[in-house]
């Protein structure tokens, strides 16, 4: 079985992080440490040297932190995790095209779920140098190269933004293209989708009920909700 090599940074101030990482980072044969990092400003040199294609970002730092480092090197680095004790700064990292962020202290499983958005976006990401995207009323048309995919509006359960891209999932398919989330929404039919979260958007049809901070689709899939987007979400399933 061949995996995509994805060579990663960590930079976080405190050893002990910096070692939990290495230590879930060395579960999976498609990560390779390129470096570790106490600081911003030597981490800085080091994706300049070493091109990482990720890094693990604390959000905390002394001197410069993962943020202000993440707003110099987004343009140099394919994928950014960032690392944090507060949720809050997920905000400003996605605004930053972070592909995920990892609460404090990390678990298996959650790493596990990072290491799967990352992979699938960067083997994605190496099939093509572009999808492009035809949308109109009842059909979404997706050119990869010479190939071209129709896909029905209505077949589409959610859409997941990751980075510059928007990942369409339908029942056991799913598509990308090379429009991000807020562009691609503008582009669908009206009335049709739903935001839920910075990541996702639903297909209203497929809404089968909304709990706490999750809403549950097509299949018993449940997704985040946001604090920003509940209140739309409940006035209309109300």
């Amino acid at each position: 079985m061949s995996f995509p090599h994805i060579r990663y940074l960590i930079v976080d101030d405190n050893e002990v992080d910096r070692i939990m990482i290495e230590m879930l980072a060395a579960n999976y044969p498609s990560l390779s440490l390129a470096g570790s990092y106490e600081h911003a400003l030597e981490a800085l040199e080091g994706i300049k040297s070493l091109k990482p294609q990720l890094v693990f970002l604390d959000v905390e730092m002394p001197g410069a932190t993962g943020i202000e480092l993440l707003r110099t090197v987004r343009d140099i680095v394919p994928m950014a995790v960032l690392i944090t004790s507060y949720p809050d700064f997920a905000i400003e990292g996605f605004e930053l095209s972070a592909l995920d962020y990892i609460l404090k202290p990390p678990t298996e499983a959650r790493f596990a779920h990072t290491v799967q958005k990352i992979t699938e976006y960067w083997e994605l990401k190496q099939k093509s140098a572009a999808y492009d995207v035809i949308v109109s009323e009842e059909t979404i048309t997706i050119k990869q190269g010479h190939d071209q995919v129709r896909l029905p509006v209505g077949d589409i359960v959610y859409l997941e933004a990751m980075q510059d891209y928007t990942k369409l999932v339908l029942d056991g398919k799913q598509y990308m293209t090379l429009v991000n989330l807020s562009r691609f929404l503008e582009q669908l039919p009206l009335k049709r989708f739903l935001r839920v979260h910075r990541s996702y958007a639903v297909a209203i049809d497929k809404i089968q009920k909304v709990s706490g901070h999750e809403v549950a689709i097509y299949n018993d899939i449940l997704l985040p909700v946001s604090k920003t987007y509940r209140k739309a979400l409940r006035a209309l399933i109300l």
